[in-house]
């Protein structure tokens, strides 16, 4: 019974540390794995008080609404589009795009003003041709931001679409694409061009007009 007693402090003391190692390290991992997922945002200056109200009463650019509206429509036809893969699959996710898509694009160009819309040069919707004064860009296969004045007054963005790992599930070759996936796409899109494409590949652009003000 004594050597017991003298024993218990000491794996108690062990346990412990144990116990402190293993939260250490779970807590470095964790830190690792949110440094792999986004940078680290620069820490800005504190904006004066003169500043924060003109920046508070300085409406925006059309550059920057233009942005800001292609940011809105990203995220909102990602996170739905992540939505009907966790419920549905791949499959679910077409229908998204070939019902909804348009539909989330005319509620973004309502809400800022403006209009906004996908197109590529290997198109999987025909309703989703470039507008005129973008065909240029297209006909170059262009992977720069394009801002262009357009001839009725208007502000004219060109953004590109680089392919992502998920997006092979729908865009990559057709002889990698699960059957069931490409018979959806052949139901929904007979005449679907947008397979065949490569990770990072341009896949296509959203296009944005700004109307003038006034």
């Amino acid at each position: 019974m004594g050597t017991w007693t003298n024993m218990e402090p000491n794996l108690i003391q062990q346990n412990s540390r144990s116990t402190f190692a293993s939260s250490v390290m779970f807590a470095l991992l964790f830190l690792c794995l949110l440094g792999c997922q986004q940078e680290a945002a620069p820490v800005a200056e504190p904006a004066s008080p003169e500043q924060a109200v003109q920046q508070q009463t300085e409406p925006a650019g059309p550059k920057e609404r233009a942005l800001a509206a292609k940011q809105a429509l990203f995220d909102r036809l990602s996170s739905r589009l992540l939505a009907a893969m966790s419920s549905g699959g791949p499959a679910a996710a077409i229908e998204v795009c070939s019902q909804e898509a348009p539909r989330i694009a005319s509620e973004v160009s309502e809400e800022h003003g403006l209009k906004i819309g996908r197109t590529s040069f290997k198109l999987r919707n025909p309703k989703n041709s470039p507008p005129a004064w973008a065909q240029r860009f297209v006909e170059e296969r262009t992977v720069e931001p394009q801002f262009v004045d357009l001839e009725d007054g208007q502000f004219g963005a060109f953004l590109p679409i680089m392919l992502k790992p998920q997006c092979m599930t729908c865009h990559g070759p057709a002889d990698q694409i699960d059957p069931q996936v490409l018979s959806k796409l052949n139901e929904l899109y007979p005449d679907d061009q947008a397979t065949g494409f490569q990770i990072d590949e341009l896949r296509g652009w959203f296009w944005i007009e700004v109307p003038r003000e006034g």
